[in-house]
C-alpha cells in the first residue's frame, strides 16, 4: 500500500545526520538521556511503558513494554460501578509498574485512565485511592483527547507521506476514529463500542446464533454511523485514505492472519491485512467455541474470550469506510503520552510542530463557541501574564511553567459565562469550561482552569464549594488559588470596552506591592482602573500577607 512507510520502531524521526549510527546502523544515544513512564489504564489490560528519551535527537527509545490484564470494564450490571476485585487488579498492578518504572529512574510516571474508569460512578473514586495510596496522579482523558493521544502515537511510528489517514483503535470500553494528516488530526471521535463492553453486555451464548450475530452487527452499525459521517464528511474530493488499525484487538487480528502466511512477519509493525482476510478470519471465529478459540497460539486466553465483538467491529468499520486493506501499527495511546510530554517539554518539532500549539488552539476554538470577546480576552490574559512574571515569589509561588499556562488559558475563558448570565457569569464559566473540550489538558488541568475563572470574581474559595471540593490535591488548590489572584487583578484593569491601560510595572518589598499604571494615551484619565485595582488590596492581604498600593504613570 503507497503511502504509509513504518518508522524505526526505536525513533520517532528520521535523522540525515549519518554520524548519529554507529557501523550496524544503530542510533546513537546522546550523552544525556531523559527518562519517562506511561501507565495506560485500560478496560481490558493495565500497560506500562518506559522510554529513554534523546533531546539532541527528538527521539525516544521503548526500555520496557509491560502488560497485566485488569479487567476493569467488568463492572457491577446493576449499578455500574468499578467492582472491588477489579480495582484491587488494577491497584496491585500499578504498585508493580510504579516499582519497575522507579528502577529505570524515570523522572516522571505520566498515567491516563479510559472508558472504564471515565464511566463507573466510582471511576473518581478509584482515582482519588490511587493518588492517596501510590502517589500516582492519574489524568482521566476524555474520547476525544484519548483520540488526539492514539494519534500522536500512530504518528510517531509512520510516516503519512500526503496521504490522509484513517486510525482506528477497538478498545475494550471504546473505539477511536481519528482522520488525520502528517500535520493535524481532522477529526478526533469516540464511540462507545468496544471488544470487552460488546462481549459483557451482547454475547451469552458463544458461539453466538446467526440471528444474535446479526443484531450485534447492526447494533456497531448504527454505534459507529455518527463517527463514521463526520469523518467521511472531512475527506476531500479524490482522497484516498490509508486505514490504520491499531490497539490488542487488531494485533490479534493480524497475528491470526499471519500465522496462515508461507513466512509470517517478525514484527506486526506495517503488515497489511485486506478485507477479504479478514472476512474469512471472522467466519471461522464466529463459529469456534471458546475452548476452540484459546487453542490459537497466536492469542492469548483473554483475547480468545473477547476477539469475535472486537473482528466484527473492525469488519463494520472497513465496510462503512469502503476499504479494502488497513496496515498495522505498534504505537497508540502509550506512545502518545511520550510524544504528547516530549511535546510540552519543547523536544520535539518538524511534523510535530502543528500539534505542539494544540493547547493554544483548543482554547482559541472554545473563545470561538462561546462568544468571548476575544480582544477582551487577550487583553487580560496579556496583564495576568505581566503580573504572574513580575511577582513571582509574592504574590505567587509557581515554579516552571505550569501555573503560567493555566492562567493564560483560564484568562482567555473567564468570561465565556457572560452570554448565560451576567451577574453571576464565573460560576457559569467555571460550568462552561468545566464540561467543553480542551484538548491537550489533562481532566485535573481543565479543572484547575475552570476553577481560576470561577474565583477571579467575588468571593473567595471555600470548602463547601463543590469547584474547590473538585480539586484533588492540595497543590491543586494553591495553584488555583495563587492564579484566580492573579486573574482577579487583571481583569480589574479591563473594565471599558477599548484598551486604555497600556501595561503595567510592579515594584516588590517584603510587606508591600506597587503596581503603577500606564496609559495606552498620555492623556487618559485611568482613576477607574484605579480605583477597580484597589478594590483588590484586602484579598491581596488576606491571601499574600502583603498590602497592594495602585500608582498612576506620572
Amino acid at each position: 500500500m503507497p503511502g504509509v512507510e513504518p518508522l524505526p520502531a526505536s525513533s520517532i524521526v528520521d535523522s540525515s545526520d549519518e554520524s548519529r549510527f554507529d557501523e550496524s546502523g544503530q542510533l546513537i544515544a546522546g550523552p544525556e538521556l531523559r527518562h519517562v513512564a506511561a501507565v495506560d489504564i485500560g478496560t481490558n489490560s493495565t500497560h506500562l511503558l518506559v522510554a529513554s528519551v534523546d533531546p539532541s535527537l527528538n527521539t525516544f527509545n521503548i526500555e520496557l513494554a509491560e502488560k497485566s490484564t485488569t479487567r476493569l470494564g467488568e463492572r457491577d450490571p446493576d449499578s455500574g460501578d468499578l467492582t472491588e476485585a477489579a480495582m484491587e487488579r488494577a491497584f496491585e498492578t500499578l504498585k508493580r509498574f510504579k516499582e519497575l518504572a522507579a528502577s529505570h529512574q524515570v523522572e516522571q510516571v505520566i498515567t491516563a485512565a479510559t472508558s472504564a474508569v471515565r464511566e463507573a460512578p466510582n471511576g473518581r473514586d478509584f482515582l482519588h485511592r490511587i493518588q492517596d495510596q501510590l502517589d500516582l496522579e492519574v489524568d482521566l482523558v476524555s474520547g476525544a483527547e484519548e483520540a488526539r493521544l492514539i494519534y500522536l502515537g500512530v504518528l510517531s511510528g509512520m510516516k503519512f507521506g500526503e496521504r490522509p489517514h484513517l486510525l482506528l483503535d477497538i478498545g475494550g470500553g471504546s473505539t477511536e476514529l481519528i482522520l488525520a494528516d502528517g500535520s493535524d488530526a481532522r477529526a478526533l471521535t469516540s464511540t462507545r463500542v468496544g471488544a470487552v463492553r460488546l462481549q459483557r453486555d451482547f454475547v451469552k451464548d458463544d458461539p453466538m446464533p446467526a440471528r444474535r450475530r446479526v443484531f450485534l452487527q447492526t447494533f456497531i452499525q448504527g454505534s459507529l454511523e455518527p463517527a463514521i459521517d463526520k469523518v467521511l464528511r472531512r475527506i476531500q474530493p479524490g482522497e484516498s485514505p490509508v486505514m490504520v488499525a491499531t490497539s490488542g484487538t487488531a494485533m490479534a487480528i493480524g497475528a491470526l492472519v499471519a500465522s496462515e502466511d508461507e513466512r509470517p512477519p517478525l514484527k506486526m509493525h506495517g503488515y497489511r491485512v485486506t478485507r477479504q482476510r479478514l472476512d474469512l478470519l471472522v467466519e471461522k471465529l464466529v463459529t469456534m467455541t471458546p475452548e476452540q478459540r484459546r487453542e490459537l497460539t497466536s492469542i492469548n486466553d483473554r483475547r480468545a474470550e473477547i476477539i469475535v465483538p472486537g473482528a466484527l467491529i473492525l469488519q463494520t468499520a472497513m465496510k462503512m469506510l469502503d476499504v479494502d486493506e488497513f496496515v498495522l501499527s505498534e504505537r497508540a495511546l502509550r506512545e502518545g503520552l511520550i510524544v504528547d510530554w516530549m511535546l510540552r517539554q519543547g523536544l520535539l518539532k518538524d511534523r510535530f510542530s502543528f500539534q505542539s500549539s494544540i493547547r493554544q488552539r483548543t482554547v482559541i476554538h472554545q473563545v470561538k463557541r462561546f462568544g468571548v470577546n476575544h480582544r477582551r480576552a487577550e487583553r487580560v490574559a496579556s496583564h495576568a501574564l505581566s503580573l504572574f512574571d513580575q511577582t513571582r515569589g509574592v504574590l505567587h509561588h509557581s515554579v516552571g511553567e505550569e501555573g503560567r499556562d493555566l492562567l493564560w488559558a483560564a484568562a482567555m475563558l473567564h468570561s465565556c459565562g457572560q452570554h448565560i448570565n451576567l451577574s453571576a457569569y464565573h460560576k457559569h464559566s467555571w460550568y462552561l469550561i468545566r464540561h467543553g473540550e480542551l484538548l491537550g489538558y489533562s481532566e485535573a488541568e481543565q479543572l484547575m482552569i475552570a476553577a481560576i475563572a470561577r474565583y477571579h470574581r467575588r468571593s473567595l474559595p471555600k470548602k463547601r464549594h463543590e469547584e474547590w471540593q473538585a480539586l484533588a490535591t492540595r497543590n491543586q488548590r494553591r495553584i488555583v488559588a495563587e492564579m484566580a489572584l492573579l486573574l482577579r487583578l487583571a481583569a480589574s484593569i479591563d473594565r471599558r470596552p477599548d484598551p486604555v491601560v497600556a501595561s503595567l510595572k510592579v515594584a516588590l518589598s517584603e510587606d508591600e506591592v506597587i503596581c503603577k499604571l500606564l496609559a495606552e494615551d498620555a492623556e487618559q484619565n485611568l482613576s477607574l482602573e484605579q480605583w477597580s485595582l484597589k478594590s483588590c488590596a484586602s484579598v491581596v492581604r488576606e491571601n499574600c500577607g502583603v498590602d497592594l498600593k495602585v500608582v498612576l504613570e506620572d
